[in-house]
């Protein structure tokens, strides 16, 4: 057999790896501006800009670990090696965080748009979206990517109109009053910009190598550094600039937990969409200032339901690969026909849309949000910092531990001032443990079974496939070989045996068995350990009578990459690919993997649709 390399294709690069963190990061400016007005009032700018100190200082941190780790960097990933527990508390605080990233910005988003009772729209929205992703994940890198495109430019355009009222701002900003324990509280209450690093850290193991770099040794930190730079100057800065320009606005009252401003009420949790209708309309007149208003809710509002898919897909994905892991029960791993996790699909969207309906309020999400990304973050740093086998300059070594104290600090000021923020992170842990508890007692007796009834009872004996496996083409096959993707038994396969025959080559025969993430298992995942594979190379060699048929099998997370990168592996002259059954919005949702193959094969690979 073909030993294929299941790890996806590495084709991410700088751009679109920034914007899976622009998702997350550039939406957070959407919300936490007019929160840290609730807290402080017009000196509310020295908060935000503390916020973005940390998270440079955060994203600086994470350069390193995206060097050290290529293969995947996230909590769950990065700390496993030293500690299971530990990475096991960090990929729930990571749940934690995703559940409530999707709900703080399915609702940001509608009260964005303008919607009455926000939080039911929103609820809706993530059960739409969550439906969506049953028939598959999207490629939501290339759907962020779209999206930051049209936010950036709306970000520059209104950070222009407020730079002749920095002035004005400047004279109204106001020092911090009430002393260090109110501010710092303060402080950590608007700490909302920085869950989306871990999604970048975790999206190493596709990004492309650097130059010289090889799969054996791999480097992504021109990739990964380039992506966290981009994206961390914007947020930096332009968060900054927003924040400052925000104490321009005149008559702004804190009505308990929001912020009235002259004319509107509750424009803390739109507070970009007020700011635009002012200084659009002071240049421009009241209809320019009405247009660049519902400009920036659509486009905010779009980018923010992009980062609702993005929470939902992670769920999914970190779910599944810890199920795989036996971290959590097998059920999570039962995959659709569309080869998604049915039961991870309920999670990441049940919860978070009940949690946007029982809170309903930006200011209690936050509270839930930070708890979540500080403790998986400061995990994550504090692991990293400790380990003396990762090759840390020394500078890098004693920056993360620093930070890794500052996130711990904030970490227990929530957990003691945040009595909701408390309950949720301790049921999210417990939860997760007793999950953990179960998988783990269905592992022992799964062992326990195979073991009393005998050592053959649970052993897959594989059917054997033809010697043409291992032999060289034969006379009837000299040609340059053929290769057929083949997704189970039917016309594709007997189309590919056939013209393999007549036109005496070589029959490469590819299955790809499509898994929404990968595990450290999948990665030795052998054919014999599929049926459906088994069952199909063995037909199929019994159909070739004789004829060369050389089986490939590959795991992946990306079928059409993995077709592509396996057939110009092989040299193949010819591609056969069925046409796909699918038809309508299915296949929309779903993708066209022909499509895909299309686009990327390359033209030396002839490729054959069979209908």
């Amino acid at each position: 057999m073909i030993a294929s390399n299941t790890r996806r294709p590495r084709n991410v690069d700088a751009p679109r790896a920034a914007a899976i963190l622009y998702g997350d990061w550039g939406t957070s400016k959407a919300y936490v501006i007019g929160l840290a007005f609730a807290v402080a009032g017009y000196s509310s700018f020295w908060l935000i800009a503390a916020m973005c100190l940390l998270t440079a200082l955060v994203g600086v941190n994470y350069m390193s670990i995206c060097k050290h780790y290529p293969d995947g960097g996230g909590v769950y990933a990065s700390v496993r090696h030293r500690s299971e527990i530990i990475s096991i508390v960090g990929a729930f605080l990571l749940i934690a965080d995703y559940i409530v990233t999707a709900a703080i910005s399915a609702l940001s988003a509608f009260q964005y748009l303008g919607f009455a009772h926000p939080e039911i729209f929103a609820a809706i929205a993530i059960a739409l979206i969550g439906g969506l992703n049953f028939f598959g994940p999207k490629n939501t890198a290339g759907l962020a990517f779209l999206i930051s495109i049209p936010t950036l430019v709306v970000v520059v355009l209104l950070g222009i109109f407020c730079l002749p009222h920095l002035g004005t701002a400047v004279h109204n900003l106001q020092p911090l009053s009430g002393g260090f324990w109110k501010n710092w509280n303060g402080f950590v209450g608007v700490v909302l910009a920085l869950s989306g690093v871990e999604a970048i850290a975790n999206a190493t193991g596709v990004m492309k190598l650097n130059p010289g770099s090889t799969d054996a040794k791999p480097c992504v930190s021109k990739t990964s550094s380039k992506a966290i730079l981009w994206v961390m100057i914007e947020v930096c800065v332009f968060t900054a600039l927003l924040g400052l320009a925000m104490h321009a606005l005149h008559g702004l009252q804190i009505n308990k937990d929001d912020v009235d401003a002259p004319g509107a009420t509750g424009v803390r949790d739109y507070m970009l969409r007020y700011m635009a209708q002012v200084f659009v309309t002071g240049p421009f007149g009241l209809a320019a200032g009405h247009v660049a208003g519902v400009v920036v809710s659509i486009v905010f509002g779009l980018l923010l339901l992009s980062a609702v898919n993005t929470a939902i897909v992670d769920l999914i994905a970190i779910s599944y690969l810890m199920s795989r892991d036996g971290e959590l029960p097998a059920s999570f791993q039962k995959l659709n026909k569309f080869g998604v996790p049915n039961l991870g699909i309920i999670v990441a969207t049940v919860i978070p849309a009940i949690l946007v309906l029982a809170v309903k309020d930006m200011a209690g999400l936050a509270d839930l949000y930070a708890v979540g990304v500080v403790g998986a973050i400061a995990t994550n740093l504090g692991a990293s910092s400790t380990d003396k086998k990762l090759g840390l300059a020394k500078w890098e070594r004693t920056l993360m531990f620093v930070t890794f104290l500052i996130m711990v600090a904030i970490e227990i000021s929530l957990f003691a001032d945040k009595p909701s923020a408390r309950v949720f992170a301790v049921t999210v842990l417990a939860v997760g443990l007793i999950l953990r508890g179960l998988a783990s007692e269905h592992i022992q007796r799964k062992k326990l079974a195979a073991e009393t009834s005998g050592a053959f009872a649970n052993t897959i004996i594989p059917t054997p496939i033809a010697k043409t496996e291992v032999v060289a083409p034969s006379q009837t096959a000299t040609g340059v070989p053929i290769m057929a993707a083949i997704r189970g038994l039917g016309k594709t396969l007997d189309f590919a045996i056939n013209e393999a025959k007549e036109t005496h080559r070589p029959l490469y025969l590819l299955f790809v068995r499509a898994l929404p993430v990968l595990s450290e298992l999948d990665q030795t995942r052998k054919w014999q350990d599929d049926d459906e594979a088994r069952e199909i190379f063995t037909l199929a060699n019994a159909r070739a009578e004789g004829h060369p048929i050389i089986p490939c099998y590959a795991v992946s997370d990306s079928v059409a990459d993995t077709i592509v990168d396996i057939a110009a592996t092989m040299g193949a002259s010819h591609l056969i690919l069925g046409a796909p059954e699918r038809k309508g919005l299915v296949q929309m949702l779903r993708g066209d993997v022909v499509r895909k193959v299309s686009n990327d094969l390359p033209e030396a690979i002839h490729l054959l649709v069979y209908a």
